[in-house]
């Protein structure tokens, strides 16, 4: 069994003296690169003559692509024990991805390698939490706070490419998102190897065990609900809020403050009241509701900010909720597999909703978001249902 990634660390001299550290790092650069790409790699996209609707597909390829590529990759790092070499290799492949998406023109063209770059990164991300939440359980130490750094490096690069996009083409970013991507995959190679794990263990044990596991699947579809209900914005609140006339430096800055309001949780998560993971779902699930709900309407820019830090809930909570309840739930040989499912999951609702997203934004503007509230809701009669499964409390 795993340790919960909300709890104390418990008294460790050695916990942040090289494994943390590191991980702190490679998560501060793996999220430099989605700093830069998340909020303007649809701005880069329309540069490129993409309109919204091709814009939302591209975004959604990649996500598909991932279905069959997370699985292998999951699987294998389980069986070889593998997790640090997985990360090295996924580094080097994204490196090539995005080099020759930089290079690519034509919708088709872009397209294609971008489905390859991206299914590379998010195997990255996912390949990261999984490396975390085992190296962190054998050292004592809590999630929250390192993953934290990956955040804190989103909010510096977002903002940094607000001011960017004051001085410099749209056409160029793409170039800082390849940079931060360099960077990402030369650290891999500095993180520490794992405790060998007994690989017999591994082999004996299905990964199709888990799909068997109900509230292990409600809890992977409202977490895939909840951050597939983010796709609007992801896709689109960049368009909509330079076609209501804010600025580059405004709209950076509205990106990093939903992230600050996110790090906020993970800084705290290690001091929080032990909470059941699928009590975090379900408050994920009621930010969302709140934030697209409000956000269907076209509220005052003066209104932002504090929408923005409901990210806090829709994906920190989220986040925590699905991780805490792999960590206390699922057998340590299978903890990628598990990681793998959940990503699955996430990224075909996620690929759906940027689908659809595109449509909606193209047709109803900024009232896409509430088909985005209605994810919500679904995501969060999952959540209720496998908090009911498991009798109000996951890791007992």
């Amino acid at each position: 069994m795993q340790r919960n990634p909300q709890e104390n660390p418990q008294e460790n001299p050695q916990a942040f003296t090289g494994f943390a550290p590191r991980l702190a790092a490679f998560y501060a650069t793996l999220f430099a690169a989605l700093g830069v790409q998340l909020p303007f790699l649809p701005v880069w996209l329309a540069a490129k003559g993409l309109d919204a609707e091709t814009i939302g597909l591209v975004l959604a390829v990649p996500m598909v692509v991932r279905v069959f590529a997370i699985p292998l990759a999951t699987r294998a790092a389980d069986r070889r024990d593998a997790l640090r070499a997985a990360l090295i290799i996924a580094g080097l492949l994204a490196v090539a991805g995005y080099g020759g998406l930089a290079l690519s023109d034509g919708p088709l063209a872009i397209m294609a390698v971008y489905a390859c770059a991206a299914a590379a990164y998010g195997a990255m991300m996912l390949l990261a939490d999984a490396y975390a939440l085992r190296g962190l359980a054998e050292r004592g130490s809590a999630y929250g706070p390192v993953r934290l750094w990956g955040s804190a490096a989103f909010v510096a690069t977002s903002l940094g490419a607000g001011y960017l996009l004051e001085v410099i083409a749209p056409s160029q970013l793409i170039w800082v998102v390849f940079a931060a991507i360099v960077v990402a995959a030369a650290a891999t190679c500095g993180l520490l190897p794992l405790a060998p794990r007994d690989h017999a263990a591994a082999q004996a044990l299905p990964g199709t065990k888990l799909l068997r596991e109900p509230a292990f699947v409600a809890v992977v579809a409202a977490a895939s609900l909840i951050q597939a209900s983010h796709a609007v914005y992801y896709g689109f609140a960049t368009l909509a809020w330079q076609a209501d006339g804010l600025d580059g430096r405004l709209i950076g800055a509205l990106w990093a403050l939903g992230v600050l309001a996110e790090i906020a949780l993970f800084a705290v998560s290690a001091r929080l009241p032990a909470m059941a993971p699928t009590f975090l779902l379900l408050l994920g699930a009621a930010g969302a509701l709140l934030r697209w709900t409000a956000m269907a309407f076209g509220p005052p820019a003066a209104a932002l900010p504090a929408l923005q830090c409901l990210h806090a809930l829709s994906f920190a909570a989220t986040h925590l909720g699905a991780l805490s309840f792999i960590a206390r739930t699922v057998p340590v040989q299978l903890g990628a597999t598990a990681q793998g499912y959940l990503a699955i999951a996430v990224g075909l609702a996620m690929a759906g909703g940027m689908a659809l997203s595109g449509v909606l934004y193209a047709r109803y503007g900024s009232f896409a978001y509430a088909a985005m509230a209605g994810a919500a809701l679904l995501g969060g009669g999952c959540a209720l249902a496998a908090h009911r499964l498991r009798g109000g409390d996951a890791g007992r």
